[in-house]
């Protein structure tokens, strides 16, 4: 049974505090994520490091944000989203329709 794949965009932002990866392999891990859920990267832009609007932590006043498209089963966003908020290296994650 083949599976319709819908396309979705990941707004991430990124938290290398403490980590000796770079922001690339964090990236990458991303993608890992990403293809554990059945989803194939299309585009990744990596924005930078931005400063927060409202900081929640005075340790931590940027991250670097990232904006993955990808293409997926109608489940995946919903799996990807709590795959995200286990791994350590991702501060914050929206998943949407693209």
């Amino acid at each position: 049974m083949s599976q319709n794949k819908r396309n979705y965009k990941a707004s991430i932002i990124l938290d290398n505090r403490g980590k000796e990866d770079s922001v690339e392999q964090l990236i990458e891990g991303v993608k890992k994520e990403i293809s554990a859920v059945q989803g194939d990267v299309t585009a990744v832009e990596n924005i930078g490091r931005r400063d927060f609007a409202r900081r929640t932590d005075d340790q931590f006043p940027s991250g670097v944000y990232i904006q993955v498209n990808f293409s997926a089963p109608a489940s995946a966003p919903a799996q990807l989203h709590e795959r995200l908020r286990l791994n350590e290296s991702v501060y914050r994650a929206l998943v949407e329709n693209a």
